[in-house]
């Protein structure tokens, strides 16, 4: 009677210890100060093209990182740095027929090398119509097609293109060494048809440009080559047309919620320093523009040592599914959801599918490449992407958040991810796309 006496102080003792630790994760004024920070007009909506500005965003990241007690994940400095071809466009023009079409009626995407006419071979043309999402459509095309194509945009997205063409900037990247894998040239054209007569042409000015994740590593103790990868992008858009005198897109939930997520988390796991797998740390530049930095990243680290892939991207507000919700993109395409889920029994907190399903979200951010190379790899998100009017606006502020959803979220992570933390758990792979 005594020893079963005995035990159950000894379990109330350690629920309680347990209960004192899961408040611990994280503080409201640890994520405040980082957010405000990341999201603060001295960063000008961390460009990744825009060297003073992403850098200043590095720096702190870095200060952070190195403030928690993390090794670089490469040589001796956070940075990791990569060499992209940056072509900038110094003219341009579309002309259909004996029309010439204005500045603001098309997009140029990737290097134009030489004029598309009539006469050129092997160009694809298809249309986005009224009725489609033009974002979604937009990235299938970007991202998915490897053809020359001509993309014929019916008139009412007219305000997204020139959006869109503010954010693309003039501007082409392509990693230095992987420029046969950049694919063909992408035109978005304004027009319901395409006439008999036709010339597209561009001109531009191409020079080597410095880009850099920042990544740090908190290495395993028994299993230090098994990677956990904790991610997020760090990048924004910079600098758009004024509204009302603002011109910053502070980029606060997109993705500075994320950036501070996965700060807070490596300052947690550190703090419990009794991770079995070695964690992997690193903020990605260049998602913006074309997941530049996830990319890098993901091509030269060896994907078979990769037990899972966290990716957190927007999660400063509630998802559809309410409070205490995240949704993870390609639920299905493993197990790591529920893994995670069956580490937060009793809580109130739930993982859910991510419900925008037409949207190919799995494949249209940071996790992607490796995604394809069979990861368990997904990201985690609370946007309500069908409703954010603040995305990609200067309206993207901290005080449109709320920090307590973010906290929220911050600590079901933490939990949730515990068992492939310390190697008791391992998500089942991914179906690979390429190898």
């Amino acid at each position: 009677m005594k020893k079963l006496f005995l035990a159950l102080v000894f379990s109330g003792f350690l629920f309680q210890m347990s209960s004192a630790q899961q408040k611990q994760i994280t503080s409201t004024e640890n994520i405040s100060r980082i957010l405000n920070t990341l999201a603060s007009d001295d960063m000008r909506g961390r460009s990744a093209l825009n060297l003073a500005d992403i850098g200043k965003a590095a720096d702190f990241i870095a200060a952070e990182f190195k403030d928690i007690g993390l090794k670089p994940y490469e040589g001796d400095n956070f940075r990791q740095s990569f060499l992209v071809n940056r072509g900038r466009v110094t003219e341009q023009s579309v002309t259909l027929g004996d029309k010439k079409l204005k500045d603001d009626e098309f997009l140029i995407v990737g290097n134009l090398d030489e004029a598309i006419t009539q006469n050129t071979p092997s160009v694809e043309t298809i249309k986005i119509s009224a009725e489609d999402d033009f974002s979604q459509k937009f990235r299938e095309v970007v991202q998915q097609n490897p053809n020359k194509v001509i993309v014929l945009v019916d008139k009412k997205h007219a305000p997204f293109l020139a959006r869109f063409k503010r954010i693309y900037n003039r501007e082409s990247i392509v990693i230095k060494g992987q420029e046969k894998a950049a694919g063909s040239p992408k035109v978005f054209i304004i027009a319901d048809e395409l006439p008999g007569s036709h010339e597209i042409k561009q001109t531009r000015k191409t020079e080597e440009f410095d880009m850099f994740n920042v990544a740090a590593v908190l290495p395993g103790k028994s299993k230090p080559d098994e990677y956990v990868v904790i991610s997020c992008h760090y990048d924004h858009i910079g600098i758009l047309p004024a509204v009302e005198g603002d011109s910053i897109a502070n980029g606060a939930d997109d993705d500075a919620s994320g950036t501070t997520a996965m700060i807070e988390l490596a300052r947690y796991y550190k703090k419990l320093n009794n991770n079995e797998r070695t964690i992997i740390f690193v903020a990605f530049t260049a998602e913006e523009i074309g997941m530049f930095g996830s990319k890098y990243f993901s091509n030269n680290i060896d994907p078979e040592k990769v037990v899972a892939m966290i990716n957190i991207e927007m999660i400063g507000k509630d998802s559809k599914f309410g409070p205490n919700s995240l949704y993870i993109t390609g639920y299905s395409a493993s197990d790591l959801g529920k893994l995670m889920q069956e580490n937060l029994k009793g809580s109130a907190f739930t993982f859910h599918p991510d419900p925008y399903t037409t949207q190919n979200l799995f494949y249209r951010s940071d996790n992607a490449v490796l995604a394809a190379l069979g990861v368990p790899a997904h990201t985690f998100s609370t946007s309500q992407i069908d409703k954010d009017q603040y995305y990609h606006t200067v309206n993207d502020e901290v005080e449109t958040l709320d920090i307590n959803n973010i906290k929220s979220s911050i600590e079901a992570i933490a939990t949730g991810a515990i068992g492939i933390i310390n190697g008791t758990q391992t998500p089942s792979r991914v179906e690979k796309l390429r190898d």
